[in-house]
């Protein structure tokens, strides 16, 4: 230690690393010098030191280098890409690693609360958490400052279960080639890409199976890549059922790509078929069916829950709409109204069979009567 001319006393120390190094502030007395000194003396005898360059790495730099690093699918890259460009770079490019605190990250969601919509901003923390992580892996810094709970979970409202009936007046209003598109969204959950991507020798209608094996993406800028689905859970087989097999094998005549490979789903012109282009024609099915905020994603979720309904168990509900946790597959276990209200009738009933017969039981004990009235 030593006393500077301010008054003020300065605390140095030499690291493992042989290098002489200042503490990074000046201290008021000579005890808090020495208090500090001791501190990061146990610091370096307990293996927790560690150098202050490690973390003088820009957080742009790094988030950019994290993302290269990795093995992502397209549409995941392109929307980590936009988070950290739309998002995080703005506030925390310029930062240096260790110069980010849970207070910045405070602030930060708070700011972005109030620009953009709580999925989006939870999907940008999450991204930053998970960065932040690997800094930490990396002993860049030594704590991981995104601390908020909850804060990585989308707030996504439950979507609106809509009759079966709906579902085929769907059906009916979109052109003929999209047909067979929403029966197989529904009833036998697949998602847009997957659907894009799925070629006649994928299709079985004889087993009456759909394997599903592809994916096509459709990236920001336009481009279609073809890879795997969502996750390796993703790689499934798909029973479907025997009512919608005729629609299919129609479709397959008239509208198909020919050839053992050919897609099974493409656009008037024979081009792939982009997520896009179906937009303006799924606009016009919205309207003509009185269903404005209905997503063609939602298909899959009427099939995944009417799957729940039919008495499917958690596992099979996870292979059917290839799913690795159980977390996504419970979101189609809600209770729906009529469901709920069969659950309400069946439990009146066991109450009414316990009341009648408890009632007789105990007709003639006082007590017993007042305590069925409740």
């Amino acid at each position: 230690m030593r006393k500077l001319p301010s008054g003020r006393f300065q605390a140095r120390y030499p690291g493992p690393d042989g290098m002489d190094r200042p503490a990074p502030e000046t201290f008021a007395t000579k005890k808090d010098a020495d208090r500090w000194l001791v501190l990061k003396e146990a610091e370096i005898q307990r293996g927790d030191w560690m150098s202050p360059e490690r973390g003088k790495v820009l957080f742009g730099k790094y988030a950019a280098e994290w993302i290269d690093d990795r093995v992502l699918k397209p549409r995941t890259e392109g929307l980590y890409r936009g988070l950290l460009k739309n998002h995080l770079a703005p506030t925390f490019g310029n930062h240096h690693l260790a110069d980010i605190k849970e207070a910045d990250v405070r602030r930060w969601r708070k700011e972005r609360l109030g620009v953009v919509g709580q999925s989006t901003v939870a999907k940008a923390y999450q991204l930053l958490k998970s960065i932040m992580g690997t800094a930490v892996d990396d002993e860049r810094i030594r704590r991981n400052p995104c601390r908020i709970k909850g804060a990585g979970t989308p707030d996504t409202p439950e979507r609106e279960m809509i009759p079966l009936a709906k579902v085929l007046e769907i059906a009916d209003a979109v052109p003929c080639r999209y047909r067979a598109l929403v029966l197989l969204g529904t009833f036998a959950s697949l998602r847009w890409g997957e659907l894009a991507g799925l070629r006649r020798t994928h299709l079985d209608l004889d087993g009456g199976v759909v394997r599903v094996v592809g994916a096509l993406a459709e990236l920001d800028g336009g481009t279609l890549v073809e890879g795997t689905p969502k996750s390796r859970a993703g790689r499934r087989t798909v029973s479907i059922p025997p009512e919608i097999i005729p629609d299919l094998r129609a479709h397959l005549d008239e509208f198909a790509e020919q050839g053992e490979h050919g897609r099974v789903f493409v656009g008037p012109k024979g081009a792939m078929l982009r997520r896009s282009g179906f937009r303006r024609i799924w606009r016009k099915v919205q309207a003509d069916v009185g269903l404005p905020g209905f997503r063609f994603h939602d298909l899959r979720h009427v099939g995944n829950t009417l799957a729940s309904d039919s008495g499917a168990s958690l596992k099979e509900l996870m292979t059917r709409m290839g799913h690795s946790s159980t977390r996504a597959a419970l979101i189609y276990q809600h209770a729906s109204k009529d469901r709920d209200q069969a659950i309400a009738r069946a439990l009146g009933q066991a109450f009414k069979k316990a009341r009648d017969g408890g009632h007789k039981k105990a007709s003639g004990t006082p007590r017993a009567r007042k305590i069925l009235k409740f």
